[in-house]
């Protein structure tokens, strides 16, 4: 069972989640409706994952994404999952790219259009809980195309680019190899390559790896 704060302007979508959490076993401690709110939230009870919208009161603006950010750096050991419409790439990648210290939570940002069932939903819920990460391929393309080193980017091939944008979702060398039916060894020869030409060492941790490699991008 995780302990979980949500964070949702809209009440109607604020109470489908609270129930959806609550029949897979978890306990909702707060159901918010601003950024202000859910700081004050995650400051009293220390919840597992906090699940966060984008855009909330009072401007409907970036609201949510800096209040993770602020969550992030004065509690660490919450994760955090945004769960919204909008791609907001700046602040996405300020709040994946902060370096996470040990007994730090993991990091998400799912959109809400493009998650196809209630499993998938709680699946990445557990993954971000666990310390990994969740991100939609749209998302990371979206920082893909807002990265400043263009230049180095496009040194990656089509296939690198699509097994980085396999790992920033937060999938295994294994998950990714079958996603694009090819071997587990053409996988990691890919991510040695990809790690070479970014100039990033490698890494045996997932969660590590896909951090770095968002924090070169979003630079």
């Amino acid at each position: 069972m995780l302990r979980i704060v949500i964070a949702e302007d809209a009440a109607v979508i604020r109470a489908g989640l609270s129930e959806v959490l609550a029949d897979r076993g978890h306990e909702v401690i707060a159901a918010v409706g601003d950024a202000e709110a859910l700081k004050a939230a995650v400051a009293e009870h220390k919840p597992d994952v906090a699940i966060i919208d984008v855009r909330m009161p009072p401007d409907q603006t970036d609201e949510g994404l800096r209040a993770a950010i602020a969550i992030r750096r004065e509690h660490p050991a919450t994760s955090i999952l945004v769960f919204s419409q909008y791609v907001e790439t700046r602040y996405a990648a300020d709040l994946l790219r902060m370096r996470p210290g040990h007994g730090a939570g993991g990091v998400g940002y799912l959109l809400k259009d493009r998650v196809a069932n209630v499993g998938e939903f709680t699946d990445a819920i557990a993954r971000v809980a666990a310390g990994g990460t969740a991100l939609d391929p749209e998302v990371v393309t979206g920082m893909l195309n807002g990265a400043r080193h263009a230049s180095t980017l496009a040194t990656l091939t089509g296939r690198e680019r699509d097994v980085l944008a396999l790992m920033a979702e937060g999938r295994s060398n294994t998950a990714v190899a079958e996603r694009l039916v090819v071997s587990e060894r053409a996988v990691e020869k890919h991510i040695s390559n990809i790690f070479s030409k970014l100039g990033l060492p490698p890494s045996d941790s997932d969660h590590r790896r896909v951090l770095a490699v968002l924090a070169y991008l979003g630079s």
